[in-house]
């Protein structure tokens, strides 16, 4: 794992590109989550995939999904839109839903049928 302090910014899985993680003051920011373990899959295994990396990232980062405070879903074609839905309803913690936003993008990768962005709150410590 890398890890690079800039300032008040602690950055985890820091890139040429990206950092998969940055933290500043307890508000925890995720660079945008996609399945590249299951390019070409349907949406419900993508999702269940890029949901999985979000809640490892969050954790690392000292956070949790009943903490997100906004998330952005991008996903390729609306006909999948119910199937994402599905598997986030059975994902996100009862009565910690966030705000969220879902819309209709081009991916990257054609393989890739959807991209989450999320940020969170970090939990405070006792």
């Amino acid at each position: 794992m890398t890890i690079s302090h800039s300032g008040p910014v602690t950055r985890h899985h820091v890139g040429a590109r990206l950092s998969e993680i940055a933290i500043h003051h307890g508000t925890v920011y995720l660079a945008g989550q996609i399945p590249e373990n299951n390019p070409g899959a349907d949406m419900r295994v993508q999702t269940e995939e890029v949901l999985g990396h979000v809640e490892r990232l969050l954790n690392e980062a000292g956070s949790s999904k009943a903490h997100i405070l906004m998330c952005q879903i991008f996903i390729r074609e609306a006909q999948d839109i119910a199937a994402m839905n599905a598997v986030w309803d059975a994902w996100i913690v009862p009565g910690h839903t966030p705000p969220r936003a879902t819309v209709i993008a081009p991916a990257i990768n054609p393989d890739y049928r959807i991209e989450v962005i999320v940020t969170a709150a970090q939990i405070a410590a006792d």
